[in-house]
Order: C-alpha cells, then sequence, then structure tokens
C-alpha cells in the first residue's frame, strides 16, 4: 500500500504526490466550438481534489477537423487557452499534477461531427476517409506542436500524445490501415515517423522542463503487439518522453496474438528496457485490490477511468481504508450527479452497458 501513496520524480516537470493518475474519459461536456465548459471543470478538478496525483484531460482536438465527438474539449485555437487556463490553475491548486491529452480522430473524426469529409494516412472505403497529402501531414505535425505550446501557455505541466484507441496516429502505425509509399508508410519507422516528428518539434517549441508523455494501444486497433513493443522501447531510448501509458483494456489479460501467449500482456512492457521513462497502465483496474496488484507488477503508476467516474475521491478513500470497495454496478444518476457528472456525460455513461440503473 505504501508504494501506491509515495511520490513519483519524473526526469522532467514536477513530481507525483501518489501513484494514481486519471485516465484521459470521453465526456461530452464541453461546449461545441471546443471551449472548456464548467460541467468539465467541475468534473475534472473534483478528480484533483478527490487526491489524484495527476490530472489528465479528454483527447484535446488539435485540429477542427479532428473532433471525433459532439461537446469535446478543443486546443485548435487561441480562443480556448482562457478556460484551460482556468483550468490548470485550478488542478495545481490541488497540487496535482496538470497534463492536456492532444489528439486527431483521423478517419473515426465523421463528417456528422466535423462537417469535413474524414481523413486518414491512406483512402479507407469503409469510413470515407480520404488520404492525407505530405503538405497535409506537415501541417498536422505543426498542429501538434502548436497545440502543445497553447497547452504550456496555459500552464499545464506538459501533455500526453494520443497514439492509441484507433485515433490518427495509431491509424500511421498501423500497416492494416496505414497503406502509403512515402516517408509516413511501408516500415514500422516510417509509418511512426509522424510520431518522433511531433515529439522533435515540442522539444524544440516548448520550455525544458515541459513534460511528454505518449499513449499507446497494445494490440487491437490494427496493432501488432511487437510493433507496439518496438515503438514503446524506441521512446524509452531516445529518452525525449517522460511517461509511456499503455491502454491494456484489462491490465491483467493474456495477449490476442497466439504465439505471444504464455505470459501477461503487460509484461511485454514491464520487461522494457525504460531507463528514464516511467511506465503507467490502464485497464480495468476497479478496486483497491486490483491497484495494489496492478502497480506491483512493475509498473510506476496507475490510471483510473471508471473507477475515477464512480468515486472522484479514489485515491483519498483507498489511502483511507485499504480494503475500500467501491459502489457496485449498475450505479443510479443521482450517484453521478454527486460524483461531478453533468447530464450529458450521465447520458454518454448509460450506453456502457450496465454502467447506469435504468
Amino acid at each position: 500500500m505504501n508504494k501506491l501513496f509515495s511520490p513519483l520524480d519524473f526526469k522532467r516537470g514536477p513530481s507525483m504526490k501518489n501513484r494514481f493518475m486519471l485516465a484521459p474519459l470521453t465526456n461530452l461536456q464541453s461546449h461545441e466550438d471546443g471551449v472548456l465548459s464548467d460541467e468539465e471543470f467541475k468534473w475534472l478538478t473534483m478528480r484533483a481534489k478527490g487526491g489524484f496525483g495527476l490530472t489528465m484531460t479528454c483527447a484535446a482536438h488539435v485540429q477542427e477537423i479532428g473532433q471525433g465527438f459532439p461537446g469535446q474539449l478543443g486546443i485548435f485555437a487561441d480562443k480556448h487557452i482562457e478556460g484551460l487556463t482556468r483550468l490548470a490553475t485550478a488542478i495545481h491548486e490541488e497540487t496535482s499534477v496538470s497534463i492536456c491529452q492532444l489528439y486527431h480522430g483521423g478517419m473515426r473524426a465523421s463528417e456528422d461531427v466535423t462537417g469535413f469529409a474524414p481523413v486518414c494516412p491512406s483512402d479507407n472505403e469503409e469510413t470515407g476517409a480520404r488520404a492525407l497529402t505530405q503538405k497535409e501531414i506537415q501541417q498536422l505535425i505543426d498542429d501538434f506542436v502548436a497545440a502543445a505550446f497553447r497547452a504550456e501557455r496555459a500552464g499545464f505541466d506538459g501533455i500526453e500524445l494520443h497514439g492509441a484507441h484507433g485515433y490518427l496516429l495509431c491509424q500511421f502505425f498501423s500497416s492494416e490501415i496505414n497503406h502509403r509509399h512515402d516517408e509516413y508508410g511501408g516500415s514500422l519507422a516510417n509509418r511512426s515517423r509522424i510520431l518522433f516528428d511531433i515529439i522533435d518539434g515540442v522539444r524544440d517549441q516548448c520550455r525544458e522542463d515541459f513534460m511528454l508523455g505518449v499513449r499507446l494501444s497494445s494490440e487491437r486497433f490494427g496493432m501488432k503487439l511487437d510493433d507496439s513493443v518496438a515503438i514503446a522501447q524506441r521512446l524509452c531510448n531516445e529518452g525525449k518522453i517522460d511517461f509511456l501509458d499503455m491502454s491494456l483494456w484489462d491490465v491483467f489479460k493474456d495477449p490476442i496474438e497466439e504465439d505471444k501467449q504464455g505470459k501477461k500482456l503487460l509484461s511485454y512492457f514491464t520487461e522494457i528496457d525504460r531507463k528514464d521513462v516511467r511506465l503507467g497502465i490502464a485497464g480495468k483496474i476497479r478496486n483497491a485490490e486490483e491497484a495494489q496488484r496492478a502497480l506491483e507488477s512493475g509498473v510506476d503508476w496507475i490510471m483510473l477511468g471508471r473507477a475515477a467516474i464512480l468515486h472522484h475521491d479514489f485515491p483519498k478513500l483507498m489511502q483511507a481504508n485499504s480494503d475500500f470497495e467501491p459502489a457496485e454496478l449498475p450505479v443510479s444518476r443521482e450517484h453521478l450527479a454527486l460524483e461531478g457528472l453533468s447530464e450529458k456525460f450521465i447520458e454518454y455513461m448509460s450506453t456502457w452497458k450496465g454502467f447506469v440503473a435504468e
């Protein structure tokens, strides 16, 4: 139990007061132009007050065309800085590290949401997405970097690049989706080039102690485990990021690929030579026992999603009682409202099977 509540230092930026990070959760609560709403401010700052050592925003889109959901937080224009500054300031007041997650939906940013045809590394018949031109890829890299600089101006301690869950960066990584024949397609080095170009840009444009993390999917979404491990190892080798966030869906599961089975999926990443990079995991960490077991697997921190929705103060509750058991699903709408979820967020959670009592 002690390690969960011990500080964690990073190569750059402030230390976390404990090993609990708030997962970057889609919540549909911001204004339609991407400006931070009072509802999203309340949801996030309640988690900072609740004891999370690091509070991360939902995925904030770096281009208007990159929006994947209604009511998604934006960081593609200077009009977003005022709200983001208010948020970062409030998170800091609760002694929580502030991180803004940067994202582009790619082929998963539908025209119904953005008003634009979606884009992708290659033409995609299933979604109707068109391939990005080389000029557009360079603009995309510049826009990720510009978004990181906005986050810095707003007072965030750092950013996380969302390279998971089948969104645009992950689409580039996938040999199933990316069929390009230029320097951004073909080999894994080429398919992942966009990520490393963005990282170089952020390091060039943002202050020296600005924190930088990357979220990766280990499998699914067109990703092969060997490719995920290789990208993760290169990120650690180059030393330009501070933390690696592995989204496993279930931190205790076996790999999907048959030839990789025989040991836990997580072990493929704990065995990486991480050097100065901190490793964290997300995926079905639901109670105190699982939080403890997850940390003991060899990672540096754990990330909570559903558990943080159910209890804004999960870390404080667990620290007060090591046998703390969270509310059982399904929970009432009243419970979620008391935990800081707006009606829009509660409606979204009602689409998760068995989460909200009807």
